[in-house]
């Protein structure tokens, strides 16, 4: 019998039945979840593929997501599917009988979309956003697509810097997608009744603020290897500014999740209560190209907990943000969510609490939370080095918190802090056992603990990587043979069995960090690396860096070059044509302070002049004093 050929829908529906009870959690791959948004394709004129570069469980975890999916499925004539990384097993069975990748709510191919949209949100995706481009059908290389969709897209964090990626797609969404992406489906939408070309389709998206098409920009490199020029061509402008929504309070929130049929990483509802961070850490990314700092008020808060936690059924809400605690009136809020939240036998959890503004009040209130453990980041072992680093956090912030926690009842505590961080010496080394000890000695100074129980104290280690627009881009990361060093003398001195010790695989690291600070030629290097069957390189499991040394080698590139070398202030960064609102020149003086071990107050305390209230009008930073 001749093969059928896959065509999405029902039929579709009917040939994934037949394997699909030998795949591990076939429910990742059908759909039909409730709260998944099903739209008669007949009265729908836009259709966008939005695709996470990983599996189901860690993609549908993303409140991002979750965010644009309802935005655009709100306007009645766009449709917006979700899409995932099959795993090997099922991608396996999707090749030998020819079936593209799809998308879950109509199980159609995604190759037959207006627009496949990818949320990038760590720089060790980039193989699999290859992979799925492939399975999909669709030509990896921008250069080889023809007609006028799909029109691939990026946005997210790791876009600030998109340089490494521009060979794979038309455009890129710079800063926050609210409003940028209906713009960007209704000029499909218009483009598509007019008949015009790809090229001119990208030619008028880039007139829109935050867009950045990469195929409208030249750029050329010395003989040293750095950029020599970037050269915008037609109308394109010559820098690119990214897109903020001023009043969070009236942007888009969704008022129901899709409820997912398996577990996934973070299975709650999910309610943002703030945007940016007042905080200027100096190796810290997101703090700074999410500025400015922007918070929802509470009874919008409370609303919006509100409405997805009957929605959707969950017992748990969680409040994201880069640092929660930060909120105003953080004691105010939490009073009134667990008004809430107690009286109907829901969790309240807290992620990102900052050490200096943990209290009693705080922990009172999220007392119901399952008392696993906490985990705090000093980032550095020493005073010293936390100024470096502009930490703004002392050791006896972090004593005090885990005395609180400890009379709470907790016992197990995770401390988190950097390896390579830039002037760092072995005396910050020991800085972070001794830390760890004295919190050990916090325990036992509790009269009120519970006998027969032991502390545990995990110190978790990852390698600094200098990121764009940080203060610390112009920064080397540590050779290998320098962070193992580092690790080998902070096991030798520690003595205490209470203490564990784990830290992040260096190569990971490096190649983090390349690709972070990369430009337009590691384009080349990506493909290579995915041609010799890299993907899903944020997973131990599937994680070779053989191959990626190989396709570095192949092309004549030096991982080196461009992680583990200092950069100049006048050098021209791969990024220069990319404007985040925080200028390059805050970022030059914020490297020198750090050098000089000088702290920078946060925003509520003091504004340092970081640029954005230059970009986007006073009113919007002086709501956060």
């Amino acid at each position: 019998m001749a093969e059928r050929k896959y065509t999405g829908g029902a039929e579709g529906m009917k040939i994934l039945d037949e394997f699909l009870l030998k795949i591990q959690k076939p429910s990742r791959y059908i759909g039909g979840e409730v709260g998944a948004v099903i739209k008669d394709k007949s009265k729908v004129d836009v259709r966008f593929a939005f695709c996470f570069p990983d599996t189901y469980e860690i993609g549908m975890s993303h409140l991002g997501m979750k965010i644009l999916y309802g935005l655009k499925n709100a306007v009645p004539n766009y449709w917006c599917e979700r899409v995932f990384m099959p795993l090997p097993d099922m991608e396996e069975e999707m090749r030998k009988r020819d079936i593209p990748l799809f998308a879950l709510e109509s199980l159609d191919p995604i190759k037959d979309f207006d627009f496949i949209g990818f949320t990038i949100q760590y720089e060790m995706c980039y193989t699999t956003i290859l992979e799925m481009l492939d399975l999909a059908g669709v030509p990896v290389l921008q250069s080889e697509r023809e007609g006028l969709a799909p029109i691939v897209v990026g946005g997210g964090p790791c876009v600030c810097n998109a340089e490494p990626l521009a060979d794979f797609f038309d455009l890129f969404i710079i800063g926050e997608g609210e409003e940028l992406n209906l713009e960007l489906m209704a000029l499909m939408e218009k483009c598509k009744k007019e008949g015009t070309t790809r090229q001119e389709f990208l030619r008028r998206a880039a007139e829109i603020e935050g867009i950045y098409v990469p195929s409208l920009y030249d750029v050329s490199y010395n003989d040293d290897g750095t950029v020599k020029t970037i050269e915008a061509k037609e109308t394109a402008p010559a820098q690119v500014t990214k897109r903020i929504v001023k009043d969070i309070d009236k942007m888009y929130a969704p008022d129901s999740f899709v409820v997912p049929f398996c577990n996934i990483v973070h299975d709650r509802a999910v309610v943002e209560v703030l945007r940016g961070c007042i905080r200027g850490c100096r190796f810290c990314q997101a703090g700074f190209i999410y500025r400015p700092f922007r918070e929802k008020s509470k009874e919008t808060i409370l609303t919006q907990t509100k409405t997805l936690c009957e929605n959707t059924g969950y017992d748990e809400v969680s409040l994201s943000s880069l640092s929660t605690s930060d909120f105003k009136d953080i004691e105010g809020l939490l009073t009134d969510l667990t008004d809430y939240t107690s009286k109907n036998d829901i969790n309240l959890s807290l992620p990102s609490l900052r050490v200096d503004r943990f209290s009693d009040e705080v922990l009172k209130k999220i007392t119901d939370v399952r008392k696993s453990g906490l985990t705090f980041a000093p980032e550095g072992g020493t005073q010293r080095l936390r100024d470096v680093i502009n930490k703004n956090v002392t050791e006896q912030n972090v004593l005090d918190s885990v005395k609180i926690a400890f009379e709470g009842g907790y016992t197990n505590i995770k401390l988190y802090f950097m390896l390579g961080l830039p002037t760092e010496t072995l005396e910050d080394i020991e800085g972070i056992y001794n830390l760890a000890r004295a919190v050990v000695e916090q325990f036992y100074a509790n009269p009120n603990r519970k006998k027969g129980k032991p502390v545990s104290v995990s110190i978790s280690l990852s390698t600094f990587i200098p990121k764009p627009f940080t203060p610390f881009e112009f920064e080397p990361q540590l050779d290998e043979e320098s962070i193992k060093a580092r690790q080998k003398h902070l096991i030798s001195i520690c003595s205490d069995k209470k203490i564990s010790i784990s830290w992040s695989k260096y190569n990971t690291s490096l190649l983090e960090a390349v690709l972070a600070r990369g430009d337009r030629r590691i384009g080349k290097v990506i493909y290579s690396a995915w041609k010799k069957g890299c993907k899903l390189d944020s997973w131990e499991e599937y994680f070779d860096f053989g191959k990626w040394q190989q396709a570095f080698d192949e092309c004549g590139l030096s991982m080196e070059f461009y992680a583990n070398r200092r950069r100049e202030y006048d050098e021209i960064a791969p990024w220069s044509h990319i404007n985040m609102l925080v200028s390059r020149e805050f970022f030059i003086e914020e490297n020198k302070r750090a050098h000089e071990g000088i702290a920078t107050p946060n925003c509520r305390e003091k504004c340092s002049n970081c640029g954005v209230t230059k970009c986007v009008g006073g009113e919007v930073c002086r709501a956060i004093r």
